[in-house]
């Protein structure tokens, strides 16, 4: 039964595109699990690739923008042929847009601009936001409530979830802080998705998030081709693999894979408003 979603891959990677190693990873992905993935952009290029991904498949969805690693190359140009690739069809929202202090391959205070324009365009769009957010926690979260992506205006454009509370529809992609840090997104009406380092023996601090954060607040990921879950780590990441990452929050929450499997694809097709 295909009942996974790999709420952030990317097949437009440049690994995939050697030899035939896009064909090989297309064809595992259709015999897998796999009942949806999001092919996320990093900038133009790799945005234009993941709308034509998606045109051709009908499990793949794209988001638009550009990574903070990519901050540099954004001028009005390039944010105005975002905006013209958000409007395509199957294009569910805008990112992986954010801050990256780790490697700053982007002068900081451009990463803070790039981040700025394109929540606004989200907000502009009315679109879903996917955060990238690394040794940036609290500038973050700082940055996406001054530009509104938190307000009340924001969340009224969006369904309640089941459970009633309301939806901001921004999604913090592999989650990586601490438990405090995601329950104050979570009180905020944002949805945290789990990837790989879950599964890694030496990592306490993403397992006390999982085991703190409702279900239905989750969604599971690859960010393949990197962060491969045990037991396949030292291979490429692919999206069948986010099976171990859902049943690694199975074995934390103590409920079955396939609940975990199906509240996440749901709250994933939710969250990018898949019908």
């Amino acid at each position: 039964m295909k009942n996974l979603f790999d709420s952030h891959t990317h097949i437009n990677d440049a690994y995939f595109s050697k030899g035939n190693n896009r064909r090989e990873l297309i064809r595992e992905i259709e015999k897998s699990d796999i009942a949806y993935a999001m092919d996320i952009g990093c900038d133009l290029e790799t945005s234009m690739m993941a709308v034509n991904h998606a045109k051709e498949h009908p499990w793949c969805y794209a988001v638009v923008g550009y990574h903070p690693h990519e901050a540099k190359d954004m001028g009005d140009m390039e944010l105005a042929m975002i905006k013209g690739l958000a409007k395509k069809d199957k294009v569910q929202a805008i990112g992986e847009i954010g801050l990256d202090f780790h490697y700053n391959h982007s002068d900081p205070d451009v990463q803070r601009e790039c981040f700025r324009k394109q929540i606004r365009l989200a907000n502009e769009l009315k679109m879903p936001i996917v955060i990238h957010s690394r040794e940036a926690d609290q500038e973050c979260m700082d940055i996406l409530r001054e530009e509104g992506a938190f307000s009340d205006e924001r969340k009224s454009w969006f369904p309640l979830r089941p459970d009633g509370t309301k939806d901001a529809r921004v999604l913090l992609h592999c989650f990586s802080g601490s438990r405090e840090i995601g329950e104050q997104y979570v009180r905020q009406g944002a949805t945290l998705s789990i990837a790989g380092p879950v599964t890694y023996k030496n990592n306490r601090k993403t397992p006390a998030v999982v085991e703190a954060i409702p279900l239905t607040h989750l969604l599971i990921e690859t960010d393949a081709p990197w962060l491969t879950p045990e037991p396949m780590r030292g291979k490429k990441n692919k999206s069948p693999l986010v099976e171990f990452v859902a049943r690694k929050i199975a074995e934390i929450k103590g409920i079955t894979y396939e609940e975990v499997a199906e509240a996440t694809c749901e709250n994933a097709k939710r969250f990018f408003n898949i019908k």
